[in-house]
């Protein structure tokens, strides 16, 4: 079956969540998912809504999901020994430290990838499609991060929810294809193609990567009018895939996932209605007519071309102005809005930050916690479906390219510290500084030296920090070295003025003491003649 005929065949299954989706990006953001005809030959006329409140709460929730996904600042994970298998590989205790600082500059190494990539920017968007869509599909490849919305691929799964088939459907110049497709494919015409509707002779075609996991491993292809292409083979193990299906909020026997604008489409539809009655009715209420009485005298011409501050004859009885009586009916449609708007910001965690110079790391955490409670455990599904094979393939591919060293899988675990606990690494820093303050208020500054090893608690703080220690920290054996150095300094200068003081007795005195007078004689040099 061709990837085509089977883009087809499952695109039925999508039919249904891709006219939520549709719905629900043209009460936020119109420009997200579109059809396939739209999407082929350009929207010319986008949908405007009539409220803001939706496309506000997307942003804002996608970029709060963003910050707590991918700290900008903080890594998202951390590397850990596996105490289990710590002493059956042999590892002493005391070189966990050093262990800890070499995964530190691991961590910097991916991070400083990430940074100078475009990944976060990719991310973002493909957030807004979660939260509008509620799917989006992620390919990691080697020139970055590519994203597919819900209307560019289809996928099967599993009774467990695993991903065994994805399709994707993208549309290529021809000129692109052009010697790595035979010409011949290229040239088709229409009516050498069974499907005449879909193959036509334009400049552009449609691409299709099929995906298929096999066994503990994911292959895929491509395919043009039915051609698969030789240099479009891939695969890779099922841990580290380079294809991310994602979803916002499962539902038992679905393959697609559902967004957070769906679970809210009632509101908003609500809300654009009242929005919009509002503003028809507000306009409509703002043109100023005014009107003469048949009998009266005053002429209307006169009365429209008189200028400011003109006199005119007429009776002020006969001219009237139209009102329109409706504000009671849009002060009851203008607190309804309010209460819509405001349940729509509850939802989408449109929150007023506190205007401060600087905010605290737990202000940072209970926010984060508030995160996780509204959105029901998102961050577990986001992690599982996303942080934890991002990483993997971004491990797999630096050891391959040799940029981080191999490591043991049996040894070393990744663990991903997003969500509740986004500040990353800065948590075990903050643990360990409020153990450190607790000893020494509990038992006084002087037992931090007496308990505390001072070398370790430094190489713990750097590696929960993220610095690399190399010739910054001093280690304990050059501090040895160091004051074994002072003291021998000393001695020496103990030693020169215990000489000096002796000099000054008169056993010192050559005149006096004629052995030393000798001694002294045998030390000069000969004089010349």
């Amino acid at each position: 079956m061709t990837a085509k005929s089977r883009y087809d065949s499952l695109s039925s299954d999508r039919s249904q969540f891709l006219n939520v989706a549709k719905q629900a990006t043209d009460l936020t953001l119109p420009y997200l998912v579109r059809g396939e005809e739209e999407q082929s030959h350009g929207a010319k006329n986008l949908i405007t809504p009539w409220q803001s409140v939706g496309a506000k709460g997307v942003v804002t929730l996608a970029s709060k999901l963003m910050l707590a996904l991918l700290p900008p600042q903080t890594s998202f994970f951390k590397l850990q020994l596996d105490d289990s298998a710590l002493a059956e590989g042999g590892i002493p205790p005391e070189a966990k430290s050093e262990l800890d600082l070499s995964f530190a500059k691991i961590e910097r190494t991916i991070l400083e990838s990430i940074a100078a990539s475009s990944d976060r920017v990719v991310v973002h968007q493909a957030l807004k499609h979660l939260v509008v869509a509620g799917n989006v599909l992620i390919f990691m490849g080697q020139q970055g991060l590519k994203m597919f919305p819900l209307n560019r691929y289809v996928l099967e799964r599993d009774g467990n929810g695993n991903v065994i088939e994805i399709v994707t459907k993208e549309r290529i110049n021809h000129k692109l294809l052009e010697g790595i497709v035979p010409a011949e494919v290229l040239g088709l015409k229409a009516e050498d193609i069974v499907d005449e509707s879909s193959y036509v002779n334009r400049e552009e075609c449609d691409v299709y990567t099929h995906v298929r996991r096999e066994n503990n491993r994911v292959v895929w292809h491509q395919e043009v009018y039915d051609y698969v292409i030789p240099a479009s083979r891939g695969k890779a193990p099922l841990t580290a895939t380079p294809w991310l299906p994602l979803r916002f909020n499962t539902v038992d026997g679905e393959a697609y996932g559902r967004g957070r604008v769906e679970e809210f489409l009632g509101d908003l539809k609500s809300l654009e209605a009242l929005m919009q009655a509002l503003v028809e009715g507000s306009a409509a209420a703002a043109k100023v007519v005014f009107t003469v009485s048949p009998s009266s005298t005053t002429k209307p011409q006169t009365l429209a071309t008189a200028g400011n501050g003109a006199i005119i004859q007429g009776r002020p009885d006969d001219i009237g102005v139209v009102q329109v009586g409706k504000t009671a009916d849009f002060r009851t449609a203008f607190e309804m809005a309010m209460q819509l708007e405001k349940r729509l910001s509850e939802a989408f965690l449109i929150m007023q930050v506190r205007d401060s110079e600087r905010t605290t790391a737990e202000e940072v955490r209970m926010t984060q916690m508030e995160l996780d409670q509204q959105l029901g455990g998102l961050y577990s599904l986001l992690t599982t479906e996303f942080l934890v094979p991002y990483l993997n393939r971004k491990l797999n591919v630096f050891q391959k390219t040799g940029e981080i060293p191999r490591l043991p899988n049996d040894l070393i675990k990744p663990t991903i510290v997003a969500g509740v606990n986004a500040l990353g690494r800065g948590q075990d820093r903050e643990s360990l500084t409020m153990f450190l303050q607790t000893i020494a208020q509990a038992m006084g500054p002087e037992s931090l030296m007496k308990f505390i090893n001072p070398e370790e608690a430094i190489k713990r703080l750097a590696a929960a920090q993220g610095i690399d220690v190399l010739n910054l920290v001093t280690s304990m054996q050059e501090i040895q070295q160091r004051e074994a150095e002072q003291q021998q300094q000393a001695m020496a200068l103990e030693e020169r003025k215990v000489a000096a003081q002796e000099a000054k007795t008169p056993m010192a005195d050559p005149t006096k003491n004629p052995a030393l007078a000798q001694q002294l004689e045998g030390q000069q040099p000969p004089q010349g003649d």
